[in-house]
Parts: structure tokens; C-alpha cells; sequence
């Protein structure tokens, strides 16, 4: 039996034509099926890469605290550990100009107490921790707590002419702030380069109840 003769048989279904309704209907619904597939695919891919940029994010700022830790870990000893420093200094100061080469006992007293502070201060500094002692420098609120103004009319304004109590710092943050007396009036200051002690990046607002102003 031919395929023409099969095709007309009674009972048998009828074969769609080629570019028929149903044809273009299956067409149009696999279209959609892969626009809807690759609107998928779009959304996997921009989270996928939204979690790695949070992961690095994470793994970055976890990074950068286990630094700061290990910087900063020592700032509260340190801020109490200095202020032996500061006795050994008084020490050595209250020993009046010229006493010790009168005294060879006190002399050695002297070289000693010296010698041990250098030592210490020495110390400070392998851990990060370093004094500040500004006298003759330009003031710097971030370092420095004015305590009064003196008129001088010898050296720029804001320079700082005595220092009653050194300052530390650990690392790039101010540990404690030396305590200074400024000058006023005199020439005019020349503009100083910014210095790379004072934030290194961090917060730089002068500590609570300090009054900087000059």
C-alpha cells in the first residue's frame, strides 16, 4: 500500500503539515522556556559572584582586625606602663645642674637611672610604642594637648616652646598626648607637610576631654 493510500485509510491521524499553528506554537514555547532559562542562569551567576565579592569582603576586613589586634593588642599596658618612663625622667631631673659631677656617687646614680630609661625607652620602641617630644616642632592637635600660650615673638606661631609631659604613640595612633606650651605671634608659619604619625588612616579626632585649641 502506498504512503498516499495509508495517509487516506480510514482511522488513520492526519500528519501536521510542516510551518502549521502547532509548529510555530512549539517554536514560541521553547523560546520562551530558554528566555526563562537564561534569565535563570543571569541571576545564579550575579549571586555566585555577589558571595564571592562578600567572602572576599569578609576575608579582607578579618585580615585587617587580626593586624590591628596584633598591633594594638599592648595599647592599654602600654598606656600604663609609660608612665614609668615619665619617673625616670623626673628622677633624673630633680637632680639640681652640676650636683653630679660634685658627687661621683650621684653621678653614677645618675648614668645609672639614665641608662636604664634608654633602655626602656628602648623597648617601647621594638614593640611599637615610641615617646614624642615636640619642643621646638609646629603644634599638631592630633599629637599634642596645649596646655597655654606664651608670646613669643622669636619663632612662628604654634610653635611649641616647652614640653611639660613627652607624648607616646603606638604604631601610627596616639597612645597619650604630649603636653605643650605654644607660642603666639612672632612670623608667620610656613605651611607644614601632613605627617604620616598623626592618623595612618585611623580616626584622628583628638581624645575626649583634652582641649587642643590653641
Amino acid at each position: 500500500m502506498s504512503d498516499e493510500t495509508k495517509s487516506n485509510a480510514p482511522g488513520a491521524e492526519p500528519k501536521p503539515e510542516a510551518g502549521g499553528p502547532e509548529s510555530s506554537q512549539d517554536a514560541a514555547r521553547l523560546a520562551a522556556e530558554v528566555d526563562t532559562l537564561q534569565g535563570q542562569i543571569a541571576d545564579l551567576t550575579d549571586r555566585l559572584l555577589r558571595a564571592h565579592a562578600e567572602m572576599d569582603n569578609i576575608r579582607k576586613r578579618a585580615e585587617r582586625e587580626r593586624e590591628e589586634t596584633a598591633k594594638y593588642a599592648i595599647s592599654k599596658f602600654a598606656r600604663d606602663v609609660v608612665t614609668v618612663a615619665d619617673n625616670f625622667e623626673r628622677a633624673i631631673q630633680a637632680v639640681p645642674a652640676g650636683a653630679a659631677e660634685a658627687d661621683n656617687a650621684l653621678k653614677s646614680l645618675v648614668d645609672g637611672v639614665s641608662m636604664t630609661e634608654r633602655e626602656f625607652l628602648n623597648v617601647l620602641e621594638r614593640n611599637g610604642v615610641r615617646r614624642v617630644n615636640p619642643k621646638g616642632e609646629a603644634f599638631n592637635p592630633h599629637l599634642h594637648q596645649a596646655m597655654m600660650e606664651m608670646q613669643n615673638s622669636e619663632v612662628a606661631p604654634g610653635t611649641i616652646l616647652e614640653v611639660f609631659q613627652p607624648g607616646y604613640v603606638i604604631e601610627d595612633r596616639v597612645l597619650r598626648p604630649a603636653m605643650v606650651i605654644v607660642a603666639k605671634g612672632g612670623p608667620k608659619a610656613p605651611k607644614a607637610a601632613p605627617s604620616d604619625a598623626t592618623d595612618g588612616g585611623q580616626d584622628t579626632t583628638p581624645p575626649p576631654g583634652n582641649d587642643n585649641s590653641v
